[in-house]
Order: C-alpha cells, then structure tokens, then sequence
C-alpha cells in the first residue's frame, strides 16, 4: 500500500510560504525584501535546499525502480535539481564567497560563478520547459485524473502525479498571471515575481518526487505491477 504524504508538505507549506511572501509584500520594508529576494538570499537557499532534497529523492528511485525508462525518467530528475541546487548557490560562491574568475566574470552578466546567467540555455529555456510540465502536470492530468481518466495516455501512468501537486502548481500559475499582469499595466503585485514563481517551481518538484517516492518505494510490489504499463 502506498505510503501516505502528510499535508504539511503538499498543502499548508504551499499555503504558508505563499502567505508569509504576501505578508512581506505588504509589510515589509524595501530592506527586508531584498534580504530574502537577494541573489544568495534566504529565499535562494532554500530553493538550493528543497532541490537537493528532491535529488536524493530521484536518486533513489533511479536505484529502486526496474523499468528502464522509469530510470532515465528519475535520473533525468536527479541531474536536473542537483544542477539546479548548484546553480542557486552559484556552486558554492554564496557559501564561501570566493570571487568570480575573471575569465569567467567576462562571460556571466552578474558576475557569479554559475551556468544560468551565461546564455538563455541554461536560464530562460529551462525555466519555460519546467513551467509548461508544472502545467501540465500539475494542473491538467489531475483534473483529468478526476474527470475525464480515460482520455489520459495509459503508458505514462508510472509517472503521473495526482492532486497533491496542484496547491503548488496552483499558486505558481497565480504568479505568473501576475506577472502577467504587472508587464501590461505597470502596477507591480509582487518584488521579484519571477524569483518568488521560480521558488514555486522548485517546490513542486520537491513535493512531485516525494510523492512518486513514497509511491515506489513504500510498496516493492508496486513496481512489478506497473511495469508494464510504462514500457
């Protein structure tokens, strides 16, 4: 039997940060925001945080499940949080706070050492592909899942989420509405809306790993019973 997730994770943590980061947009001063939305800020680091967690979860996977695009599909995942854990703490820089190379400084546009600020290859274009999957994912395969089962691709079922994801996905559609809306008319709803979505993002891979991590790994007959249906 799968082991259940506690609602702390996939409900009232959402609901918290996303509640405590609108009392901050309400009340707090300019530098009380720039301490949590800095680059190497409070908010930064728990990204680096949650996304080395999910990590570990993936890793786990990759070494629990026999299907072998299960595999690729967690190891996929693996590499993609370590990296993105890596690129929040500029791999270290925040932590130590070593100065940038200067052949490297010419190349990054702020002066850090990380990959994301070299080229919209590593920024932009992995930031909208992770969007359109909370989207996807997130958002339209569990209302699915609620009211139109059948229409959803049977092969994919090992990898599919369900509505513990959406309270995230949720919230993070909201800001980007917000951004949105900010661009078009020029009032601005939230500092940094594009830091705070990136948070959120980050979150739901965490709360979408642990939820596929207590699927297959608190039933080792779980897996025999699905492989099939995911090759």
């Amino acid at each position: 039997m799968e082991k259940p997730v506690s609602k702390f994770w996939w409900l009232w943590l959402p609901l918290l940060i996303i509640t405590l980061q609108v009392c901050l947009e309400v009340f707090g001063t300019a530098e009380q925001k720039v301490f949590f939305l800095k680059e190497g800020g409070v908010q930064e680091n728990f990204q680096a945080f949650i996304m080395a967690v999910a990590a570990i979860f993936a890793v786990r996977l990759v070494l629990f499940v026999e299907n072998k695009w299960l595999k690729i599909w967690f190891a996929v995942a693996a590499l993609s949080a370590f990296y993105v854990s890596g690129e929040e703490l500029s791999w270290g820089q925040w932590v130590f706070e070593w100065d940038t190379p200067t052949h490297w400084a010419e190349l990054n546009d702020q002066n850090e050492t990380n990959l994301h600020n070299t080229s919209s290859w590593f920024d932009q274009k992995p930031f909208i592909i992770l969007s359109v999957g909370v989207l996807i994912g997130g958002i339209i395969i569990p209302l699915m899942q609620k009211l139109a089962p059948h229409k959803l691709p049977v092969k994919f079922v090992s990898v599919y989420a369900d509505y513990r994801v959406m309270p995230t996905a949720l919230i993070a559609l909201t800001l980007k509405l917000s951004d949105i809306y900010t661009k078009h008319s020029g009032h601005e709803l939230f500092w940094r809306v594009n830091e705070i979505l990136e948070m959120f993002l980050c979150l739901f891979v965490f709360i979408y790993l642990l939820v596929m991590k207590n699927k297959y790994l608190a039933d080792p007959d779980l897996m025999k019973n699905n492989k099939k249906a995911a090759s």
